[in-house]
């Protein structure tokens, strides 16, 4: 049966979840009056009042791409008189990459490889007709897509039976992300893909073949027909705005969308 996407990064041994923790301090008072992305050694390093800024790995916040840069600075420069790390998802992802992918970037691969081995898109429903029909209308091009980049094949399932996808699939989706050498893109890969519990979702974003919009809302076709069925709630409807916001990061990362 595929994992629970609940909590996709768990585990001590993480690399990802270690960068996260560290990227999550408390709020402090704001001490800075102006935050501003400088070149520097090709990338682009934020500095607070002229100051430069770390990371909480204490290393240099740089940057490699200016859209990256511009959404950071925009970050710091709109926090109140407090810092909330928690509304500056762009900032995290950052430290994350520089903190923790880049040291470790074939353990963070593996995991992503270990996503498709269990992909979203392979586990379908059985019934109601409409959700079936929602999902294949959704997940098929994604699926056909995926067939056609990489020349494999996927295994679909119904329910929660196992599906075991061919060695040659997972090698193909493992060349495919071997790809990413730059951690930053990495980052947002990995990022995109436990948010949506898919790879290849994540892939699709990543090559321009989704927009950020489609590739989310592919992501929730189960969780968008409960909805329309039972209705919305409140809490669990703020919890997915925020998920979307560090979505969205993670499509900046890959180049695919716009702050």
């Amino acid at each position: 049966m595929p994992p629970d996407r609940s909590t996709p990064d768990g585990g001590d041994d993480n690399p990802m979840e270690a960068a996260r923790r560290l990227t999550a301090p408390p709020k402090q008072k704001r001490f800075y009056q102006d935050a501003r992305m400088e070149p520097e050694d090709g990338g682009f390093a934020l500095r607070l009042d002229g100051r430069r800024a770390m990371t909480p790995g204490r290393r240099p916040l740089v940057v490699p791409h200016a859209r990256l840069a511009e959404a950071i600075a925009a970050e710091w420069n709109t926090q109140a008189d407090e810092i909330d790390p928690a509304s500056m998802p762009v900032t995290r992802l950052a430290n994350t990459a520089i903190d923790g992918v880049a040291a470790q970037v074939d353990e963070v691969r593996a995991q992503i490889v270990n996503y498709a081995g269990t992909d979203l898109l392979c586990y379908r429903a059985g019934e109601p007709a409409g959700l079936v029909e929602r999902q294949r209308s959704a997940w098929d091009p994604i699926l056909a897509w995926a067939e056609q980049r990489l020349a494999v094949r996927f295994v679909l399932a119904e329910g929660f039976v196992h599906a075991a996808q061919p060695a040659e699939t997972l090698a193909a989706i493992m060349k495919a992300v071997a790809a990413f050498d730059e951690p930053f893109r990495l980052t947002g890969l990995h990022l995109a893909t436990t948010l949506t519990g898919s790879a290849l979702i994540a892939l699709a974003l990543a090559n321009s073949a989704l927009t950020t919009e489609t590739a989310w809302s592919a992501a929730h076709v189960d969780e968008d027909w409960n909805i329309a069925q039972w209705g919305e709630d409140e809490e669990a409807a703020a919890r997915q705005a925020r998920r979307f916001t560090d979505f969205r990061a993670a499509a900046l990362a890959l180049g695919a969308g716009r702050w």
